[in-house]
């Protein structure tokens, strides 16, 4: 990965095989934070919800965390009680021996759904993964947290800040069971600025929804989905608590840029994914209608397929768009292009359009599905991929 990754000061991490994958590769990660850090976070909307994500909230209701403790290979979801007690009981075996309460830590996990997570993997994994934290392990830490994800996923920068340099590092899991609401994966991003927690959790939550919440691989919407922004206010920059500040522009920006890199990263690493596709609906009559759109072209298994198999079906597009549920919808005002070609205009297909040039576009591996609805003023964005045969293959065998 050519980039420089830059540590943030007061952020320490810790990696090791606990044996709770069965391939023994890296399973367990900790992210340690200085003492005084604040962190926000946001969580799935999914009503099965994990028991660490259950936990992980009345965690940060009760304490400033001190510790993020992340497993891969099981996501302790679906587990009832005992789920529950088995999560509560690693939070204090990794609180054990350190300067801080179980309600300090917070847990992730990710993997196989309704299985009971082996606490006694904690017992050994926690004390080694604790006694190698440094604040270089970022690269570990994104491997770590990997599943069926084939590449780690990691983005850092530095950037000026009235003068005042300042670092953001963040890493983030996911390949399938992609869909917003909150966002179907894990992320963990920090930052040696100092943020009042309003704001640190504005950003983060703005930084989301334009970024998390805009892409979708296959509509389902995990158990486990989590991510935090941490901020250790070790750089020399002044705290950040106007959010119509200067500082707090330039974070923000570089933030969403951030988050928007780790999430097409997941995209392009979807579970079997050949094509990366853009859908950006304009012209919308309210930003809902825009998603409505976006999410149901993204969707569509027919759209998907005919990507992957590189066949130029624009019906199949356009059959999406109509099933969208948008009132009052004017078919002969809207207009959709594929890149540059244009293949629906004046309520079928556009008369300047040939299946070559379809069939060029089709031809990428980078796609922009362009809607146009003419209706109103606004827009959004929606990142997908399309449906291949690994991915069905991956996911049937997901748990042999």
């Amino acid at each position: 990965m050519n980039q420089n990754i830059h540590p943030i000061a007061g952020v320490y991490l810790g990696t090791t095989s606990a044996g709770i994958k069965k391939n023994g590769k890296t399973d367990m990660v900790v992210i340690e934070l200085a003492e005084g850090t604040r962190t926000a976070a946001v969580f799935t909307q999914n009503r099965f919800c994990a028991a660490p994500v259950t936990l992980a909230k009345k965690h940060m209701a009760e304490t400033s965390p001190r510790l993020l403790m992340i497993n891969s290979g099981n996501a302790n979801a679906g587990t009832g009680q005992p789920g529950m007690d088995a999560a509560i009981a690693t939070c204090e075996l990794a609180a054990a021996n350190q300067d801080y309460s179980a309600n300090a830590v917070l847990p992730f996990s990710t993997g196989v759904i309704g299985e009971l997570l082996p606490v006694d993997k904690f017992e050994h994994g926690l004390p080694d993964a604790l006694a190698n934290v440094r604040v270089d392990g970022w690269m570990d830490a994104a491997k770590g947290i990997m599943t069926t994800d084939t590449v780690e996923k990691i983005v850092s920068r530095q950037f000026e800040i009235q003068g005042h340099t300042v670092s953001l590092t963040g890493i983030s899991k996911g390949s399938g069971m992609i869909h917003p609401n909150m966002a179907t994966m894990l992320g963990f991003a920090a930052t040696d600025v100092a943020m009042s927690q309003e704001l640190l959790q504005k950003a983060l939550t703005d930084a989301t929804n334009l970024s998390f919440n805009r892409i979708t691989v296959d509509g389902d919407t995990s158990t486990n989905d989590a991510c935090t922004l941490s901020a250790t206010g070790q750089s020399d920059l002044p705290e950040i608590t106007d959010e119509s500040s200067e500082a707090y522009t330039i974070f923000a920006q570089q933030l969403n840029e951030v988050m928007t890199e780790l999430a097409q990263m997941i995209v392009r690493d979807g579970e079997g994914a050949t094509k990366f596709i853009s859908i950006e609906v304009n012209g919308g009559a309210t930003q809902q209608e825009c998603l409505d759109v976006a999410y149901t072209v993204a969707h569509s298994p027919l759209v998907k397929t005919a990507f992957f198999a590189s066949d130029p079906n624009w019906g199949r597009i356009l059959a999406a768009v109509g099933r969208a549920g948008i009132d009052d919808l004017d078919i002969e005002a809207l207009t959709i292009f594929l890149n540059e070609v244009c293949i629906v205009r004046d309520g079928g297909r556009a008369s300047d359009y040939t299946e070559e040039k379809g069939q060029a576009v089709m031809d990428l591996t980078d796609i922009t599905i362009q809607i146009n609805l003419n209706r109103g003023e606004f827009s959004e964005t929606v990142w997908t991929t399309d449906f291949s045969y690994d991915y069905v293959k991956i996911n049937a065998e997901y748990r042999t």
